[in-house]
């Protein structure tokens, strides 16, 4: 794919989920893309170390991890052990080479309703998790998730929440994901976006589209960019404004894109990320 320009390109490994590490390293390599960002399950199962050794001698910069966070616990066993899985997950990041952990915080405890009470536990949580992150090398990027997750899987669903918990702490130790698929639909989000350029709180932005009708199961109802509703470019434009100018990373939940040939999937994503993003 030698006639597009993707210096900026960064796979997340969801979206080629059906690939292994090992031909998802060859296909990058192959293509001529340049990062990757990995989930924990798979490198788990592959083993960290050799994962590290992998991605590092295909020439790949792993952009982030993912995922740390489910942080609301109220039960003091269950608190423990995710703060134990979140310093777990610090590690592993720090093993893989890539300076940036994205948090999903969690939903609602079961029986609980209070949706602020939840928030300031990941932030109690964060009191822990921050310092050890910085000595490890590792920002945290709390990502909000679209309000329709906030009860079983993360109750910070805006940006403007997600930096009202980042900016309790330095920015080098706690920023925010920008992911357009999750934000595109809050009229505040440019503001918020703006107001984390100016703190250097924007750790990663990461693109999938809105598609109508939802696929049946709307966790993994995420579109090919440019097949949706979301102007892609807008988006970048608003991130670059404050300041970004990292990687840019697909990051797609889809059956249907599952089902498919995974090498074929990453040269087509290469190919739409070039055509919806200014380089």
């Amino acid at each position: 794919m030698s006639d597009l320009d993707l210096t900026r390109f960064s796979i997340n490994q969801m979206t080629v989920k059906q690939l292994t590490l090992p031909e998802l390293a060859t296909a990058c390599r192959e293509l001529g893309v340049p990062a990757v960002g990995l989930w924990r399950a798979p490198v788990q199962e592959y083993g960290v170390e050799a994962a590290a050794r992998l991605v590092r001698d295909a020439g790949l910069t792993v952009t982030t991890l993912c995922r740390g966070g489910f942080l609301t616990a109220v039960d003091a066993d269950e608190r423990a052990a995710a703060l134990a899985d979140n310093r777990r997950a610090v590690d592993e990041a720090a093993t893989l080479g890539t300076d940036t952990l994205v948090l999903v915080s969690g939903g609602l405890p079961p029986g609980a309703k209070d949706l602020r009470a939840a928030r300031e536990r990941i932030a109690d949580a964060l009191t822990e998790l921050a310092p050890y992150a910085e000595d490890h090398g590792v920002k945290l990027a709390i990502e909000p998730l679209h309000p329709m997750f906030a009860s079983d899987r993360c109750v910070v669903s805006t940006l403007t929440q997600a930096l009202d918990l980042a900016e309790r702490f330095p920015a080098h130790q706690v920023g925010v994901t920008v992911d357009t698929y999750h934000i595109w639909w809050d009229d505040t989000a440019p503001e918020a976006i703006a107001r984390a350029g100016v703190q250097n709180r924007i750790h990663t932005f990461q693109l999938a589209d809105w598609i109508t009708p939802l696929p049946e199961g709307v966790l993994n109802g995420r579109g090919q960019i440019g097949d949706g509703a979301i102007d892609m470019r807008q988006w970048q434009g608003y991130v670059e404004a404050a300041g970004y100018t990292g990687s840019i990373e697909v990051e797609l939940f889809n059956e249907d894109l599952w089902a498919r040939d995974g090498r074929e999937l990453l040269a087509e994503t290469a190919r739409r990320w070039a055509e919806n993003v200014e380089v």
